[in-house]
């Protein structure tokens, strides 16, 4: 049975972790310089409906999948047979632990804040851009792809040295 799990959790980590990595990524090269190239209005609006849509069973999945399948193959990779994987999984998975600390400390309130100002058409939306504070927001989400990226890679790597064994 463990046979199984291992490869398994080792894969889903993979999985889980680059999809986590591809979403940060994307907000870092794509979404936010996108968006801070637009008025305020835009801006806030679209930031909104972005974060709205997110917020949706697949991505949960994956967002905390990624932990808890990394959390699992390291548990799972003890044995001293199998002990030369658990340094690559224990790395990614204090990495990832990072990051979802950091989202749920800085990047989620933000979030919430924003989302909270209510409808663009009726606020002042430069107010409520300047109090999302978006250099804040940009700075900790690019550490969040810088760790989130090195967790994926330390999990391939992991499933690389598992394939070895």
């Amino acid at each position: 049975m463990l046979e199984v799990l291992r490869p398994a959790a080792l894969i889903a980590a993979v999985m889980t972790l680059g999809v986590v990595a591809g979403v940060f990524q994307i907000y870092a090269y794509a979404i936010m310089p996108g968006l801070g190239r637009t008025d305020d209005r835009t801006f806030v609006g679209a930031f909104q409906r972005i974060d709205g849509a997110i917020i949706n069973p697949w991505f949960m999945f994956s967002f905390f999948g990624a932990l808890v399948f990394t959390g699992l193959a390291s548990a799972l990779h003890l044995s001293e047979d199998l002990r030369p994987v658990l340094p690559w999984t224990a790395a990614a998975f204090v990495l990832y632990l990072v990051v979802i600390v950091i989202t749920l400390a800085i990047n989620v309130p933000l979030n919430d804040e924003i989302k909270a100002a209510g409808d663009p058409d009726q606020i002042d939306v430069a107010a409520v851009r300047e109090r999302f504070d978006e250099g804040k927001w940009v700075g900790w989400n690019l550490v969040r792809t810088l760790l989130s990226t090195t967790a994926f890679g330390c999990v391939a790597w992991a499933l690389v040295v598992y394939g070895r064994q």
